[in-house]
């Protein structure tokens, strides 16, 4: 037998060398060739993919705990010839050998993996030099299959039996070749590792089981040639085994029937049992009954006995609720009302109040609700809260009436002659304080009760007010010093001389931002304490570092802090339109009236100075910008119509000043700047001063009345004076933009009308001019109108040739016109200077009117030149030299 590859001890360690690191041990290499399916195709040609190409196959094994993995490596070799891995698949994934049928040698075979499943690929097929080579590589996966995957492979193409015939045959061969010395592949490798589980060199049948096979097979050697014969003597052993078997049992039969009548004297005895047992089922059933029977009766007494015991409990808890204690009972009919038994009555409120609610469907079980009993004591309790809520509102209106009338007897509290009272509420709250939980519990207990108690505390606190705002204001304006200006401000009858509103009137707008600063808050403090105090379910009135509270005093600073926050914690505060409109309807009767008073006092400071309207405009935004709550309303809306009025009292006085600007043009011939020019400027300084960052839009709207009635009426003026239209209109235009220069620079209203005025001055300077300059060199310009007229219809060569046009005619316009040139210009200066009043304005008028000559001269010397050529008329650059001698 020849040297197989699977003993080279060399491809052995060139195999470990190239899987080192994979902690594998080599069980077996051997060379093969790889193909991929040429056999039984001998026309074809063998392209490069089809050659067979050397490979090692290395079966390796690997211990991981107490399982051994094994795998098969193919490994090629290298460009050095160096072997290097180049597949690996595991052999528990073996599912199929496969001897291919095609080759005649039987030496190439394929193995199939269930966890590869590309079909589009040909397995490869491994071509062995010999039969013993190929026995040798399947009988060791088969062995490691067996032994340590458990499962064996299917084998196509390949006989098992005579695999195992050709191992035992060759098992002597592959001992001697180890008892030589040299090794024999895989087998002699498991044998010299100790600490591998795998046997590869096991015979697939035992000696004692070949042993039982051959002396069956030796049995049978005589016949086994003839196949009918041999099954003839099989049929007549079967028939002669049975014969056997029946006799066997005849002979039995003594001890079947000894076993048959044991059977039925066993089946009596079971009868009997069975009688036995019914009997018993029977008294059972009657005895389980009984149990039962008395079961239900013990535990329907046990369960009416503690239902007895319940029901004890709950009456004795609602007979606790129908139970009225004296105490409470006293207090709510008959108790008194004085501050020193108020805490008596408090609590027999709370008690009554959770009464009610404890007889109530969700506190009290629906099943109570239909009793007698609880009918009663309901009823009892709802005349109770009936007559105790009579009882308290009857206190309360007579209380409030009498706190007042005792304020209002008592003249200290209101502002007298030389001196000023501010309004001190701060006793009245503390002792309305003292009831403020009793009007919680009153609500809780019958809420149509506080409409009648609103109003009547809304009715007695409202003479209060109205009599401290009424004294207050009198005193106010009494006290006030200050000289009344006239309300003729742009009267054009007005001397220019006479000097005009200089009285400082700063104490008019100081009382009346005094009179915000002292009853605003007054009136905030006041509507927040009603709200809270009769309990409307509203948001907080002044926020947090509001503007009244800014201006609260010291003792004032806890006034909205009644003591009752504890009651509703529960309670929605959320904002609530009815809550808010009845109280806004409650506000209105309590602080309806007062604002008489403050209009007294925007009249009287109107009366003394209209333009003071615009710092209390501006005092009064503040106080409107500082009013966010909504259940201020009552104050917003007088806030809203203090602004109103002062706006209509100032739009009454730009009314009045702008009648005053209208009579102007119902004046004889009026020439030179107009009176309300320079008044208006005066106005709006002053204006300006009193804005002081407020009021700006009510300012602006002034302006824009008075400068459109203003200019309106110089345009109406001027047109009543054709012949000196423009003259009017530059010298006003004029007089408006130097008076209102620096105005203009920082108010972009009057910025507007300041470049709309600039705009009609340039306009009315051109007017005047032109005419002067026409009046002047009426023909020379005449002439210079008629050749540009028809260089529009005809060409330039041809206007000589027209009548009146000709070079003769333009020496006779130009001699009769440049004649005394200078001449003509001095009385064009005296034209210009003649009708104007203001001096100031004539450097530059002039210089316009020589301007404005000398360009329409130009204009006429480039015409004469295009047309006529050089006729010897003065140049451009010597008329300006005439003008600049001037």
């Amino acid at each position: 037998m020849a040297k197989s590859s699977a003993d080279d001890e060399e491809l052995r360690r060139a195999c470990e060398a190239a899987i080192e690191g994979t902690k594998q041990a080599v069980l077996m290499s051997i060379r093969v060739a790889k193909s991929r399916g040429i056999w039984g195709k001998p026309g074809s040609k063998l392209g490069r993919s089809q050659m067979a190409k050397p490979r090692v196959l290395a079966v390796s094994a690997k211990e991981e705990g107490q399982q051994t993995k094994a795998f098969l490596h193919v490994l090629k070799y290298s460009t050095g010839g160096i072997l290097e891995r180049a597949k690996l698949y595991k052999l528990i994934h073996l599912s199929k050998v496969e001897v291919v049928s095609n080759d005649p040698s039987g030496c190439t075979f394929t193995l199939g993996f269930d966890n590869l499943r590309s079909a589009s690929v040909a397995p490869p097929q491994w071509t062995m030099r010999n039969i013993d080579d190929r026995n040798r590589l399947l009988l060791c996966i088969l062995n490691i299959c067996k032994d340590v995957l458990g499962r064996v492979p299917k084998f196509v193409g390949v006989d098992v039996v005579e695999m195992a015939l050709w191992a035992k045959e060759n098992t002597s061969t592959i001992s001697k070749q180890k008892d030589g010395g040299i090794e024999a592949g895989p087998v002699a490798d498991v044998e010299a590792k100790s600490d591998m589980k795998v046997t590869v060199e096991r015979e697939l049948v035992s000696q004692a089981e070949e042993e039982d096979m051959e002396a069956l097979l030796g049995t049978y050697v005589m016949g086994i040639g003839e196949a009918g014969a041999f099954s003839e003597r099989m049929k007549r052993e079967l028939q002669a085994l049975e014969a056997a078997n029946v006799h066997a049992i005849l002979e039995n039969e003594p001890l079947i029937v000894e076993v048959l009548q044991g059977l039925e004297s066993a089946s009596s005895c079971v009868e009997d049992m069975d009688e036995w047992l019914s009997i018993f089922n029977v008294k059972l059933r009657h005895m389980r009954e009984d149990i039962e029977s008395i079961e239900a009766r013990n535990n329907k007494l046990e369960m009416q006995s503690v239902n007895n015991k319940s029901l004890i409990e709950q009456l004795d808890k609602l007979l606790e609720k129908l139970r009225i204690p004296s105490e409470y009972a006293a207090s709510l009919t008959s108790g008194s009302f004085d501050e020193a038994r108020m805490l008596q009555n408090i609590e027999a409120c709370e008690w009554l109040t959770n009464a009610l609610r404890g007889l109530e469907a969700p506190n009290l079980d629906p099943s109570y609700v239909k009793m007698r009993a609880v009918k009663e004591k309901q009823s009892e309790l709802d005349k109770l809260k009936t007559f105790f809520v009579r009882r308290a509102s009857e206190f309360l209106r007579n209380y409030f009436s009498s706190l007042v009338d005792f304020m209002i007897s008592d003249k200290s509290y209101f502002s007298q002659r030389g001196q000023l009272k501010r309004p001190d509420h701060a006793d009245l709250r503390y002792k309305c304080r003292t009831y403020a939980r009793l009007l919680q519990h009153l609500k809780s207990l019958d809420k149509n009760c506080l409409g009648p108690l609103r109003k009547a505390y809304c009715t007695s606190l409202n003479l209060l007010l109205r009599r401290e705002a009424r004294e207050f204001a009198n005193e106010l304006r009494a006290s006030t010093k200050a000289s009344r200006n006239p309300t003729v401000w742009l009267e054009g009858s007005t001397g220019s001389n006479q000097t005009l509103n200089n009285a400082d009137t700063s104490t008019v707008s100081e009382a009346y931002a005094k009179m915000l600063t002292i009853f605003i808050p007054l009136l905030v403090d006041e509507s927040s304490f009603f709200a809270h105090f009769m309990c409307f379910e509203v948001p907080a009135l002044v926020p947090p570092g509001g503007l009244a509270t800014s201006n609260k005093s010291v003792h004032d600073d806890d006034d909205d802090d009644l003591g009752i926050m504890d009651i509703d914690d529960d309670a929605d505060r959320g904002k609530n339109s009815s809550e808010l409109e009845a109280l806004n309807e409650s506000l209105h009767d309590l602080l309806d009236g007062i604002q008489e008073d403050f209009y007294a006092v925007v009249d009287w400071a109107y009366k003394i100075d209209p333009l003071r309207c615009i710092s209390m405009h501006g005092i009064t935004e503040r106080y409107i910008s500082g009013q966010k709550a909504d259940a201020a309303g009552f104050v917003r809306i007088l806030l809203d119509d203090l602004e109103s009025r002062i706006s209509m009292q100032f739009s009454r006085f730009v009314d009045e000043a702008c009648h005053q600007i209208e009579r102007n043009e119902r004046n004889v011939r009026q020439l030179g700047v107009l009176s309300y020019i320079p008044r208006f400027a005066t106005l709006a300084t002053r204006m300006e001063q009193y804005i002081q960052g407020q009021s700006r839009d009510l300012v602006d709207q002034a302006y824009i009345k008075f400068v459109s009635t203003m200019f309106a009426t110089l345009d109406k003026i001027a047109q009543a004076e054709p012949k000196y239209a423009d003259i009017i209109l530059l010298e006003n235009y004029a007089a408006f933009q130097n008076s209102l220069y620096d105005l203009a620079n920082i108010v972009p209203t009057l910025a507007k009308f300041y470049h709309q005025a600039s705009e009609a001055y340039e306009q009315a300077c051109t007017r005047h001019i032109n005419i002067i300059i026409y009046y002047q060199f009426e023909r020379l310009f005449q002439f210079d109108r008629r050749i540009n007229d028809l260089m529009f219809s005809i060409a330039p060569e041809e206007i000589p040739f027209q009548l009146g046009l000709s070079k003769t005619d333009l020496r006779k316009v130009v001699k009769s016109s440049l004649s005394g040139v200078d001449k003509s210009i001095t009385v064009m200066y005296k034209r210009l200077q003649k009708n104007l009043t203001s001096d100031e304005l004539l450097p530059s008028l002039w210089d316009k009117c020589k301007k404005q000559f000398l360009e329409k001269y130009d204009s006429f010397h480039q015409v004469v030149a295009k047309i006529y050529g050089d006729e010897g008329i003065p140049s451009v650059s010597e008329m300006g030299g005439i003008l600049a001698s001037m």
